[in-house]
């Protein structure tokens, strides 16, 4: 097509957005504000051990699963070493107070028999359950790469009720419905708030096959990197724009803090929108808009240990597992008192390229709002003084206390801990607060948080979790929307479902 694309940040949207326009005969420059691109792909080492920061549980990558299909168009599939979990087990849950440990097999059936299997009394309202939320997913035509007809679908009474009434309409047992909503952790579910189409389609995307990146998720940014640079364009670190111009409603350059300028005949941001705000010309956008980006609750955010095993004394575990001190906390985790923490949190073991018995990482995620490092807010990274670093280590000790708990001794086997707060959250991804999801979706007012990909300066889009959905599937679908908002709608859609005629 002979025309040039800028992309502000290089995290899953905007790699997704450029290998998708690379591919296509555009040329693609993508500038990414860290040392590392990939935003929630990107992985770090210390001492030899590689660090995923985002992508740790991934839907999709079963054969036929959107992102199996998105990625063998794009041609990088054979270039991932994806590793399959064990439908037997993709999760396991297990509450504290009790004792009770559930869990849950994948595959529609799967999930269907093993939840039924512990509420037998519950089987005939979890299978109505199960295939509500399917059926929720289904009216996203995106979701299953289906071509859009251009028409605005009516959708049911369920898709936009919130999440928690949806399980309630159809579970009576108060334990299951708690259950029923253990992957809040994966998409920021707020109880009243959440809506059914969200909690649908990350249930039914890892229903239907959980997978992880065996030796991290970087190799996904890289090659979708890859694709970029083999198609002419460029995808350039440590480049952190610090102004897009804008004049008569058409941004006419971008320059980075290293003194560089960037001219294209379209532009992309794919980073925060409040973050965008930042950097645009004022009177770029009416004030409405402004205020209105300013406004939408964001997300909650997360503390994270990246705990580095001492050799083989830690078996590997080959599912997720959750962690809950008891029942009725389950919605409502980001509102714990420091005194409480952690209520729950998420554990995993990341499998290695060549893993064997026991694991050399694991990775722990506890649910926390920013308020509780606010008072910090204006430090930076490696610079917020000897009382965050007390409050940290305080907060690792209760964690570790924990996971002492579930494994006597565990202590002993952990050479060394990283911890990474809401802080390293907003500062490493450029997010709001630290919002791991992005903006957070209200079943109160849905159209609030609806951000399209076009804006009022004509020549620049968005991509990002914020704009339609988040996640390891929602981020490379908002980017097949934006590209083919140059490109033409179905453009993209059609040539993925034609590279896939075979399966």
């Amino acid at each position: 097509m002979n025309e040039s694309v800028i992309i502000i940040g290089g995290g899953i949207g905007g790699l997704f957005t450029g290998a998708f326009l690379a591919r296509n005969g555009l040329k693609v420059t993508v500038l990414e504000k860290n040392s590392i691109i990939g935003g929630g792909l990107q992985c770090f080492a210390r001492r030899g051990k590689t660090f995923e920061t985002g992508m740790h549980i991934m839907g999709g990558f079963e054969p036929g699963g959107s992102i199996y299909k998105i990625c063998r168009y794009l041609g990088i599939l054979d270039k991932l070493d994806i590793h399959h979990i064990d439908s037997r087990c993709m999760d396991e849950i297990r509450f504290n107070s009790t004792g009770e440990v559930f869990r849950i097999a994948s595959g529609r059936e799967g999930f269907t028999a093993s939840l039924a299997g512990y509420f037998p009394d519950e089987a005939e309202n979890i299978r109505a359950y199960v295939d509500s939320i399917y059926a929720i997913a289904d009216e996203v035509p995106l979701f299953h790469l289906r071509p859009s007809d251009g028409s605005l679908a009516p959708h049911s009474e369920l898709f936009t009720m919130p999440a928690d009434r949806l399980i309630a309409r159809f579970i009576s047992d108060p334990r299951l419905r708690e259950i029923l909503a253990y992957l809040n952790p994966l998409y920021g579910g707020v109880e009243g708030h959440t809506p059914a189409y969200i909690h649908a389609l990350i249930y039914v995307l890892y229903i239907n096959g959980a997978s992880r990146f065996a030796g991290g998720s970087q190799q996904l940014a890289d090659a979708l990197a890859a694709i970029i640079r083999d198609n002419g364009g460029a995808v350039l670190a440590s480049k952190e724009v610090c102004r897009i111009e804008v004049k008569e409603k058409m941004v006419t350059e971008v320059a980075t803090t290293d003194g560089c300028v960037y001219k294209a005949d379209r532009y992309i941001s794919a980073i925060h929108p409040v973050e965008m705000l930042r950097l645009v010309s004022e009177g770029a956008f009416l004030r409405g808009f402004v205020k209105r980006l300013n406004e939408i609750p964001n997300s909650y955010s997360a503390f994270s240990l990246f705990i580095d095993l001492k050799p083989g004394v830690f078996p590997y575990i080959d599912h997720t597992c959750y962690f809950m001190e008891d029942y009725g906390t389950m919605w409502s985790q980001v509102e714990q008192s420091a005194d409480t923490f952690p209520q729950g949190f998420m554990y995993m073991t990341p499998p290695d390229r060549e893993q064997g018995k026991y694991a050399s990482r694991m990775l722990v995620h506890c649910i926390m709002g920013f308020d509780e490092v606010r008072r910090w807010e204006n430090t930076t990274p490696g610079r917020r003084g000897a009382e965050y670093e007390a409050w940290k280590q305080e907060r690792i000790e209760r964690v570790t206390a924990k996971l002492n708990l579930l494994f006597p001794g565990f202590d002993d086997m952990a050479a060394h801990i990283y911890a990474a707060s809401p802080l390293t959250v907003r500062d490493y991804y450029h997010t709001k607060e630290g919002a791991l999801f992005g903006y957070r979706k209200d079943s109160d007012n849905p159209v609030l948080t609806q951000i399209p990909v076009y804006t009022k300066v004509r020549n620049l889009l968005l991509t990002g979790q914020n704009i339609n959905l988040h996640g390891i599937c929602g981020v490379p679908l908002t980017a097949i929307n934006t590209a083919e908002a140059i490109l033409g709608t179905n453009t993209i859609v059609n040539l993925i479902n034609d590279a896939n005629k075979d399966i």
